[in-house]
């Protein structure tokens, strides 16, 4: 996490990414200081680009620690839209061991 301060324009530049299996996107965002990570998934196009992402369902994070969507942003934060898991860790060892 970079620590810098806000530019004299009181701007932030922050990046929000999404990655599937086949596709990644990075979209770099220069938002007010004080924006919160709602703010920012909304004016990265994410959620218009990828439908699959649900609001509602939507777990976020920066720089891999989980957070609420009403979190303030900070200089250089990178957000990022988490998936659901496909399959249940623990279930899928069981089957593999099973399988043994």
């Amino acid at each position: 996490m970079v620590d810098e301060p806000i530019d004299r324009n009181g701007l932030i530049e922050i990046e929000v990414v999404y990655a599937k299996p086949d596709e990644q996107a990075l979209v770099k965002l220069t938002v007010p200081g004080g924006s919160i990570v709602e703010q920012a998934l909304s004016l990265s196009g994410l959620l218009e680009r990828f439908p699959e992402i649900h609001l509602s369902e939507l777990k976020t994070g920066v720089f891999g620690t989980i957070c609420k969507p009403d979190q303030i942003l900070r200089q250089g934060d990178r957000v990022e839209i988490y998936r659901s898991l496909l399959h249940d860790p623990k279930d899928a060892r069981r089957q593999r061991a099973l399988k043994k």
